[in-house]
């Protein structure tokens, strides 16, 4: 079967940030197990904190918090019109907050954990909450190849909202000094090293309808996304120009 993804491995590769202020906010920590704990209470308690993915570093919150998520576009200074992406820790996640009866088998799991945002409708069954991107009947899913966010995901007990962590229109972030001057707007600041994929993010896929499928932005992995949709059948969708 094909995989697509980056190895968990990659964090034992990375080349550590040189933050240069020392931590004067005290908001920094590793990007390890150890402090998941942390990070889950900071998002029960409805606060933004920044977190390394397989991609690029976004700023993260309860998905369910309308306070939180209305920090998030603060912070980035983004329309409101401009929909947030959910993620969540592990594959099986994804049918409580979007449709994917009409997916091959195994199709998500041979796309994610992985450099991809899937696009899928919510559904009357979702549980997400409504507030998040009102007026959309879709919804952006992640399940990053990268085991701290994963795991404060699972802990959380919700989706979490993620968007890259950077001002909107500003070049992505692959270290946490990218965003130096947003560290006061976040609660915490996890820090994963440099991250190896460039700033391409991640390939977003419209997957909505049954059989077909778009692609949205090339993103990191483009080629191999496609390589496992055709592998299950899918075919691509012609997008208008």
């Amino acid at each position: 079967m094909l995989t697509l993804g980056v190895s968990n491995k990659m964090a034992q590769s990375m080349e550590k940030c040189d933050v240069g202020i020392e931590n004067t906010l005290g908001v920094v920590r590793p990007a390890t197990e150890e402090y998941a704990e942390e990070a889950m209470e900071a998002l029960k308690a409805g606060k933004v904190i920044a977190v390394p993915t397989d991609t690029l570093y976004g700023f993260a919150c309860d998905a369910c918090s309308l306070q939180a998520v209305n920090r998030i576009y603060e912070i980035k200074g983004r329309k409101h019109t401009s929909p947030l992406a959910i993620c969540v820790g592990d594959v099986s996640d994804i049918k409580r907050f979007a449709i994917t009866d009409h997916l091959p088998h195994r199709l998500l799991d041979s796309l994610l954990p992985g450099p991809v945002t899937v696009i899928l409708r919510r559904g009357e069954s979702s549980i997400l909450e409504r507030s998040l991107n009102p007026g959309l009947d879709t919804i952006g899913v992640r399940v990053p190849d990268c085991n701290f966010i994963r795991v404060v995901a699972r802990g959380s007990g919700s989706a979490l909202a993620l968007t890259s962590a950077n001002l909107s229109g500003q070049p992505s972030s692959v270290c946490i000094k990218d965003f130096e001057n947003q560290w006061q707007h976040c609660a915490l600041v996890y820090d994963g090293g440099v991250l190896p994929s460039g700033r391409a993010g991640s390939t977003i896929v419209d997957l909505t309808g049954p059989g077909k499928f778009k692609i949205l932005r090339p993103g990191s992995a483009k080629d191999e996304t496609i390589g496992i949709l055709e592998s299950h059948s899918l075919l691509e969708e012609a997008t208008v120009t």
